[in-house]
């Protein structure tokens, strides 16, 4: 295991000595009274102590946004976009340190986050800093003959928005850059388990020239300052990534003030595999894509169907894979598997694979490794078979790096039992037929179907879901759906005083 005192190591309590409340462009301390220790899940000590946030901290964030807001409203779309390229350029200077925060506060390995996640949330914020400046809207025209009409894509106001703890600085990214880019404001409440790299972040924009008050950080408990944040009166717009369970309490909140409301929630994706798909390809795309950030992905492969002729080389080439991944030390060059984000969720997983031994085949893993990992929150890789279709394990969202199979024989079964979960997120369909492939695209009911592949994402390409898993884009210039408010304008061309719809209320044709 890697030494806690290691120098090379990201120092949270030095650098956030001042607290992890970023408020109109300054670090400051949060007044809830109540403390929270961000812990390393690979070694389970705390490596940062702060104060929480409580109401007046949310107050003040809204406050510092509500007053940003005409300023970065009325700056125009080329301003807000250099302001954003420079945010972009500083935030690859600083790749690293963002780099080792993220492992750090969430036990990813170190590869995962310079590779997948720093330059992810880079390249997004050079994407948005393009797309400030292309907020189209409907071409002017004479629509009814005597006016012209046109559209105005204008800005909301202050978004507050909450994120998960499974990608903070990518998730810090999908909810801020869109919301800025349209010209609003925005108080984010990240996950008080990993606030490291949303500070980060927040810092980066102030340094970049982007002004105080347009992005602020609250970092507190969700029935405090998370709940205080979406029902807040001055809060335009509400945007949540989470559970399902979770989501459902902030769309309750959100309605009751009658705010427009974002949400990203749970995922259950199916891994469809075809008897005519490259078996070889499969096997790699599933273990990748199930245990892609220990399996703590909403788009993670979770569920594979694998039509029978194919189904016995399938488990065993994927038991096989399991079985040679590297599991250790987030920091270390050689670890491809960290551990989950807390010992609690580690309990959760294995619980769910605990009680699935009763109806079902532990093919690999279903382990708690012992020795120089018993500290940390780790899981082995899991590979679960012949469970049911309506099982805990197979309808359930676990998180965690648990992989089950089943077979299928026709590929409308296939299908069918892809669609049968409540969640809609993500899915994959692994053929080398075009005609089947374009069958599961269009039938699979998810917000994106990759095909012969699973999980990469891009920055032009929209991410959400369909049923339980939210609704609303992230990512794309499809997500600007969400953060601007469209307006018609209508103007008179006949310059006539009395006009003939008139007779509606008075006078005669």
């Amino acid at each position: 295991m890697h030494n806690p005192g290691n120098s090379t190591r990201f120092q949270a309590q030095d650098r956030f000595a001042e607290g992890a409340q970023y408020i109109a462009g300054r670090l400051t301390k949060g007044t809830s009274g109540r403390t929270h220790a961000v812990v390393d899940p690979a070694t389970g000590q705390d490596v940062y102590t702060y104060e929480l946030a409580g109401t007046e901290d949310v107050d003040a964030a809204v406050a510092a946004a509500r007053e940003a807001f005409p300023g970065w409203a009325g700056a125009t779309p080329g301003e807000r976009s250099d302001a954003m390229h420079r945010f972009a350029g500083v935030l690859a200077e600083r790749a690293e340190d963002l780099a080792q925060a993220e492992s750090l506060q969430c036990g990813k390995p170190l590869k995962l986050s310079r590779e997948f996640d720093v330059p992810g949330t880079v390249d997004n914020t050079a994407f948005f800093a393009g797309a400030a400046r292309h907020l189209q809207g409907q071409s002017a025209g004479e629509y009814s003959g005597d006016h012209t009409s046109y559209v105005r894509r204008e800005p909301i106001g202050v978004v507050g928005s909450i994120a998960p703890w499974n990608y903070p600085l990518q998730m810090a990214a999908w909810k801020v850059l869109p919301a800025i880019a349209a010209g609003n404001t925005i108080v984010l409440k990240p996950a008080e388990l990993t606030p490291l790299t949303s500070l980060l972040f927040a810092q980066a924009a102030t340094e970049a020239g982007i002004p105080d008050g347009v992005v602020n950080i609250v970092t507190g408990a969700g029935r405090d300052a998370g709940e205080h944040l979406v029902g807040h009166p001055d809060v335009a717009m509400t945007s949540f990534t989470g559970s399902t369970g979770v989501g459902k309490r902030v769309a309750e909140i959100a309605t009751s003030t009658v705010k427009r409301l974002h949400l990203e929630l749970g995922g259950k994706a199916p891994f469809v595999v075809f008897d005519d798909a490259d078996l070889e390809a499969a096997v790699h795309g599933a273990v990748a894509g199930a245990l892609i950030n220990t399996g703590q992905d909403c788009t993670a492969a979770t569920r594979a169907y694998v039509q029978r002729p194919l189904y016995d080389a399938f488990v065993q080439g994927v038991a096989d894979l399991m079985e040679g991944i590297r599991v250790g030390d987030p920091f270390a060059p050689d670890t491809d598997l960290g551990p989950l984000i807390s010992h609690a969720q580690r309990d959760r997983v294995a619980g769910f694979v605990d009680r699935a031994r009763s109806y079902a085949r532990v093919v690999a893993g279903g382990v708690i490794p012992q020795g120089d990992l018993k500290q940390g929150a780790y899981y082995r890789p899991t590979l679960v078979a012949d469970a049911a279709q309506d099982s805990e394990i197979v309808q359930a969202e676990i998180f965690g790096p648990v992989l089950v199979v089943l077979p299928f024989d026709s590929d409308d079964e296939g299908i069918r039992l892809a669609n049968d979960t409540p969640y809609g997120l993500a899915a994959s369909a692994w053929t080398r037929d075009v005609f089947r492939a374009n069958r599961a695209t269009r039938d699979i009911k998810a917000g994106c179907v990759w095909v012969n592949d699973h999980i990469p994402i891009l920055s032009e390409m929209p991410h959400g879901g369909y049923k339980a898993s939210g609704f609303g884009k992230d990512m794309s210039a499809y997500s600007f759906e969400e953060y601007t408010q469209i307006k018609h304008v209508m103007f008179d061309n006949t310059a006539v005083a009395r006009k003939d719809w008139h007779r509606t209320i008075f006078g005669d044709r």
